[in-house]
Parts: C-alpha cells; sequence; structure tokens
C-alpha cells in the first residue's frame, strides 16, 4: 500500500471486527505520537510563555478550583 487511496480502500473493507480493531490501534498510535510531540514541543520550550500565562492568572485569580 503506497498511496492514502489505497489504505481507505482497505480500510472500507474491513469488517466490523476488522474495523473496530483498526480504530483501537490508530487511536493509541495517534495518542502516542501526540504525546511525543507535546513532550518534544515541553522539551524546547515551545509552551514556556503559555505555562507562564496560566500560573499568572491563577495567582491573580483569574481561575477556580473544582
Amino acid at each position: 500500500m503506497n498511496t492514502i487511496e489505497e489504505i481507505e480502500d482497505a480500510v472500507r473493507k474491513l469488517s466490523s471486527e476488522g474495523l473496530a480493531a483498526f480504530r483501537a490501534w490508530f487511536a493509541q498510535l495517534d495518542s502516542a505520537a501526540w504525546d511525543r510531540q507535546i513532550e518534544e514541543d515541553v522539551a524546547a520550550g515551545r509552551l514556556d510563555a503559555l505555562a507562564g500565562e496560566a500560573l499568572r492568572d491563577l495567582h491573580e485569580g483569574h481561575c477556580t478550583h473544582r
């Protein structure tokens, strides 16, 4: 399978059980990729400004605790 179209066609041909298994596998793959990206962003300092803003809001009483 070399193209998106071939992959889409293969997914369409899956049984209900196969589609459920594929869905679970893909969700796990996607989640792991998202986690890696967040870790890279944190390590590179790309989220520092947002974290600083959130902490300022917290200290200034703009946040609620639930």
